[in-house]
């Protein structure tokens, strides 16, 4: 019997051009009124998930920044991970040594080098704020919750998650969040982690959270949860991590698995 509901937000939740469908609304809806939790873990800073909280009804906690920055609905702070100082540094060189433009959020800023790099606009449009330019960032090493490596080489972008992997370890957790963006972040701000928070706040066992994702860094929590679904738009290898696959994003995949995986296998 699943009682919670922890879903990714980019590519799952929301449709390509980052809209709630009325299916993905009413499917949470749904949720609420059979007494399963509902919650979201996401890449995005959450002033980026904000908008959701209203449409959604959210009262659980919104994990930001892969599980980096837990706030409540009204933004206050749960709990905060940030990179260690001695290695944001590090990072940026490393994905600067794979062609990758750097961005760093700091506290409640995100900062990036160059305003018209790959992204930058899809990223204000996603989270619905202006990034701060600045010259580098040399002094900003402290309060870093997420470095971000963006390239429109994806091919750039997977080699450079197995290089931050062998070089810093279990210092950090890295894992691609979409197919041009690295996210970088403290070893425990993961979506396992958010699985593990979860199950841990609402006292409710793994195998009674469900989890939904189109990403490699959503295998994480799939692995903490006994009902685990794929977007039908990800790749292959996170659909052999998962137990179902539903449709995409933009054919009402997250609507789909609630209404056939959770909630019809209830009725």
């Amino acid at each position: 019997m699943i009682r919670l509901v922890l879903a990714d937000v980019d590519g799952t939740l929301v449709r390509s051009d980052k809209s709630l469908s009325e299916r993905s609304i009413a499917a949470v809806q749904d949720l609420h009124a059979a007494g399963i939790a509902f919650a979201v873990t996401s890449g995005r800073p959450p002033r980026g998930m904000s908008m959701l909280v209203e449409p959604l009804a959210l009262s659980s906690p919104i994990a930001a920044f892969n599980g980096g920055l837990i706030v409540e609905p009204d933004m206050s702070v749960v709990e905060d991970r940030v990179v260690p100082d001695q290695l944001v540094g590090r990072a940026v060189e490393l994905l600067a040594s794979f062609g990758l433009d750097a961005w760093l959020y700091r506290g409640s800023d995100w900062l990036v080098v160059d305003p018209d790099g790959p992204h930058v606009d899809r990223e204000a449009e996603t989270v619905q704020f202006e990034p701060t330019v600045v010259d580098n960032f040399d002094g900003m090493e402290s309060r870093v919750a997420k470095i971000v490596g963006v390239s429109d080489d994806h091919d750039a972008v997977a080699a450079a998650a197995t290089a931050a992997n062998d070089e810093f370890g279990d210092s950090v957790s890295s894992s691609r969040s979409q197919p041009y963006y690295l996210d970088i972040t403290h070893p425990l701000a993961n979506k396992g982690a958010v699985a593990r928070f979860l199950s841990k706040r609402y006292a409710i066992a793994p195998e009674e959270i469900a989890t939904i994702g189109d990403m490699p860094n959503d295998v994480l929590m799939f692995a903490h949860s006994g009902l685990s679904i794929a977007m039908g738009n990800s790749d292959r290898e996170v659909q052999r991590a998962a137990r179902r696959v539903t449709t995409s994003n933009d054919d009402d995949g997250f609507a789909n698995a609630v209404e056939r995986f959770i909630l019809g296998q209830r009725s």
